[in-house]
C-alpha cells in the first residue's frame, strides 16, 4: 500500500452539539455544516471534521446505531491513495493480513472511493480515493 498523504481526521461525536460547542465556539475553527462540522481551511488538514456516532454507523453498518458488541470509535483517520483500483488493492492487503473490514471497498455519493477497518486502539480508518485531493 502507498499511502500518499493524511486526507482526513475527525473526531466522532455521540454529542454533537457539544462538539460543536468545544471545535467552533471554544477553539474558533471555522467549521461549517449542521450535523456533520467540517472545513479544508483549518491549516495542516486537507479536511478537518467532526462526525456524528450516528453517521458514522450508518456508513460503516447500514444503521444509525453502533453494534454494542465493538468499542464506539474515537476518531476517524483517512490515508488518500494514488487512485480507485489502490483503494481495492488495499481492501484486498488488509483482509489478508487478518484485520476486519467494516465495509467494502465502495464509492460514495461524493465521490470518495473508500474502505474502512476499526484499530485496535478504537479508529475508523480509511483507505480512500478523492480525485479532488489530487493536482
Amino acid at each position: 500500500m502507498n499511502v500518499e498523504f493524511v486526507a482526513s481526521i475527525a473526531p466522532v461525536s455521540a454529542d454533537p452539539a457539544a462538539s460543536r460547542r468545544l471545535y467552533v465556539d471554544a477553539v474558533g475553527l471555522p467549521l461549517e455544516g449542521d450535523d456533520y462540522i467540517h472545513s479544508e481551511n483549518v491549516p495542516g488538514s486537507r479536511h478537518f471534521g467532526v462526525w456524528p456516532l450516528a453517521q458514522a454507523a450508518e456508513a460503516c453498518f447500514g444503521t444509525s446505531e453502533w453494534p454494542a458488541d465493538r468499542p464506539a470509535p474515537q476518531a476517524s483517520i483517512e490515508f488518500e491513495v494514488t487512485d480507485e483500483a489502490a483503494v481495492r488493492d488495499a481492501e484486498a492487503e488488509l483482509r489478508d493480513a487478518g484485520h476486519e473490514i467494516l465495509h467494502p471497498t465502495r464509492t460514495e455519493p461524493w465521490g470518495q472511493t473508500v474502505v474502512r477497518v476499526l484499530s485496535p486502539e478504537g479508529l475508523i480508518v480509511g483507505i480512500s480515493y478523492v480525485a479532488s485531493m489530487h493536482p
